[in-house]
């Protein structure tokens, strides 16, 4: 076999019974890498992908120095105050990680960041972390938990280098720039600092993946002394650890897709027992934020309880004593057309966070000596846009961060003064070279599902292109994620050669509320797909593409959908990429000792013990439902050490697909064989690796027949 001839996986009959159905799998047994036959054929579709996409690499090599060029390599962030420090990021040309650093605050009420330029002395600089050094040497690094004491000394941090998302936890000291000898292995990626800064709280994960621990570690203690505070047996249930804004309580919190239940102690007291703060009911799902109002520590509560007889979907925000979270009051009710996502609380106000319209939303919500004062909704000009809070670490700070952004707009820093409404810019992402964002333009369309739900689309293109266009369509649809409005430098690349970006809002997100998440998940996870399905359907009968110019585009659950519309509609694509692919769903879902399978039943079902669900989700698993006809051409892109979508997911998938089509585009698999769910690491490796995805996505778009004269009339 050369190279150019695509690899013929081996069949194995592996049988699976289940509900009184009997599948025969030709392709189980690629799932043992530890079999060198399973890395030869792995390698194997390396080498053909490589083969089939060589004539590509001078238009890689163009786009990662498009990336690069645009890109302000060496940089510095707006620094963030943290008791007596200023803390903020450098980047390097050359240097693929960041380098955390500090300086020191001039004066106790010094809130102005200090205004850093490259190459100019920072007094008093110190560096805190330099993870290019802690990446020397390994083909992957991911920096997890970056912990400081309040007051600077100490600094906890964990890093991943094999990309299996088991960290090693350290502790810095500061004052000195040692390391204690303090280190744990295996550890999740957080770590939370007791309020004396003599505990360490950190968390370790089941056979499963499942984070399912709390630890509390003794700084310079042997960590056989370790105590384990908290322990959670519910494989149902998912368990994460943190600390309030003000840093008064430490709370766990433990959920699965449906369920919370938090349990709360003050951090001043790291040996004391944890309380629950509302127990847990099958259903209900609620978050806590402390708060001081009228001089009283209350926690607010965003919940989904029913509330009047009728469930909250879209969430209510309520508030009650710490000394009783039971006695609450409405602060907040419920809107079908507002979905409430967070609430931060800071000594004079609170931030409300929400999304209205498919757009995320911000609210500055004062708090007076008598109490609550009236929320006001931060307003921009944009259509499109997305704000969030920024790095807020100070709870008393006179100034609130926040982030802005759009799809044509580069990522904004701003200050607020809440007492006066004045914003202070104090960063733009530097974008070089011509860039220039009226060029661009970003708007709102719908599309009309099968049943007449009409579907939300993002559309972003260059103002100079007119359909129909070359166009990329991307899709997630799953676990209540929203794809919100973000700028993108690498985008540019594609719509400098005239390709429209859309991003289709399908059910199974969080972008409409609760409820369009609830029809794209379980028993109607089918919506997702025929969602996207209809999105495409509305950008060719608009005229906006065709199906020869329309490449579709999705990672992890987003690969469940790109591999159930290859399924259903392969006639409307010239192309489809899926990244990480969730493609073996039925199979990974009916086994209970994968990574995260038994918390994923409140996502997708349970098949193992619900004949309904199982048959339901075998009608639209993708590899269940691969048959003889003619694909697109497809890129499968995964990672050998990935633990949350395996890779023998999308090895399966292109074998099956490979074994059945019968058209004459090819179908690719390529694997990262030192790589996690997220992909390679490292900023120049990311941007080689967008850039082979960029560039296949214009090949199959057609965007080079077009790319000289756009880019000729933007000169």
């Amino acid at each position: 076999m050369t190279s150019l001839q695509p690899p013929i996986a081996a069949t194995v009959p592996t049988e699976r019974r289940h509900h009184g159905d009997v599948v025969v799998d030709p392709y189980e047994w690629l799932r043992d890498k530890s079999d060198p036959k399973v890395i030869a054929y792995l390698e194997a579709e390396n080498a053909y992908t490589d083969a089939q996409t060589a004539h590509l690499q001078p238009l890689r090599d163009a786009v990662f120095e498009e990336i690069k060029s645009r890109t302000k390599e060496t940089d510095l962030s707006v620094p963030t105050r943290r008791g007596g420090w200023w803390y903020y990021g450098r980047t390097a040309e050359g240097r693929s990680y960041g380098v955390q650093c500090r300086c020191p605050v001039a004066a106790p009420d010094d809130w102005n960041p200090p205004v850093l330029e490259v190459g100019v002395d920072i007094p008093g600089e110190e560096v805190v972390l330099d993870s290019n050094v802690l990446a020397e040497g390994h083909d992957f690094f991911s920096l997890g938990a970056f912990a400081l004491t309040r007051d600077g000394s100490l600094l906890a941090y964990s890093e991943d280098t094999t990309g299996d998302e088991r960290y090693t936890l350290r502790i810095k000291d500061l004052r000195t720039g040692d390391l204690l000898p303090d280190v744990i292995e295996g550890a999740a990626p957080g770590a939370t600092w007791s309020g004396d800064r003599e505990f360490l709280f950190y968390q370790t994960v089941d056979e499963s993946w499942r984070p399912d621990r709390v630890w509390r570690h003794r700084v310079g203690t042997p960590t056989s002394e370790d105590v384990v505070v908290f322990h959670e047996p519910d494989e149902a249930f998912w368990v994460s650890f943190g600390a309030t804004r003000s840093e008064k309580y430490l709370l766990i919190s433990v959920g699965s897709k449906i369920t919370t239940e938090m349990h709360y102690l003050e951090a001043d007291d790291p040996s004391g027992e944890f309380r629950v703060i509302l127990p847990r009911r099958t259903g209900v799902e609620y978050h806590v934020e402390h708060a001081v109002v009228a001089g009283e520590d209350r926690f607010l509560i965003l919940h989904n309880d029913e509330v009047d007889g009728a469930k909250a979907d879209n969430f209510v925000l309520v508030d009650a004593p710490v000394s009783d979270p039971t006695s609450t009051t409405m602060l907040v009710p419920h809107r079908d057309d507002v979905r409430l996502e967070d609430v931060d609380a800071f000594a004079e106000h609170l931030v409300l966070s929400y999304r209205r319209g498919a757009v995320p939303r911000m609210a500055l919500w004062p708090l007076g000596p008598d109490g609550y004062g009236e929320p006001a909704e931060l307003e921009f000009d944009e259509e499109l846009f997305s704000v969030g809070l920024g790095a807020n670490p100070e709870w008393s700070a006179p100034l609130l961060r926040f982030g802005y952004t759009s799809f044509i707009t580069p990522s904004q820093v701003y200050d607020l003064n809440p007492a006066t409404g004045e914003r202070i810019l104090r960063k733009s992402q530097p974008v070089l070279g011509d860039f220039d964002p009226t060029r661009y333009t970003q708007k709102r369309e719908w599309a009309t599902a099968a049943d007449g739900t009409r579907i939300p689309l993002s559309v972003i293109a260059r103002r100079d292109v007119t359909g129909p266009a070359p166009t990329l369509l991307y899709g997630y649809g799953s676990y209540e994620a929203s794809m919100d409005p973000g700028f993108s430098v690498s985008r540019l690349s594609l719509l400098d050669r005239g390709i429209v970006f859309v991003i289709a809002h399908v059910r199974g997100g969080g972008e409409m509320g609760r409820r369009w998440y609830d029809d794209g998940k379980m028993l109607r996870k089918k919506n997702t797909f025929t969602d996207f399905v209809s999105a495409a359907h509305h950008l060719i009968d608009t005229g906006v593409t065709t199906p020869t110019q329309l490449v579709a585009d999705g990672g992890s659950a987003g690969g469940l959908l790109m591999g159930a519309v290859a399924n259903m509609a392969p006639e409307l694509f010239a192309g489809i990429l899926a990244n990480v692919p969730f493609v073996d769903p039925l199979t990974s879902i009916l086994d209970p000792s994968l990574p995260l399978t038994v918390i994923e039943w409140d996502e997708w079902g349970d098949p193992l013990h619900d004949a309904e669900v199982y048959h339901y989700m075998k009608s639209y698993s993708p590899y269940e439902n691969v048959e003889a006809k003619d694909y697109p051409a497809i890129l499968a892109v995964t990672s050998l050490n990935d633990t949350r979508v395996l890779y023998v997911e999308p090895a399966k998938w292109v074998a099956a697909l490979r074994a059945k089509n019968t058209g004459g585009e090819p179908i690719l698999l390529k694997t990262e064989m030192n790589a996690g769910h997220g992909g390679v690491s490292g900023r120049y490796e990311q941007w080689r690796e967008v850039a082979f995805e960029y560039a296949w996505v214009i090949s199959r778009t057609g965007a080079e027949q077009v790319a000289e004269r756009v880019l000729d009339e933007s000169n």
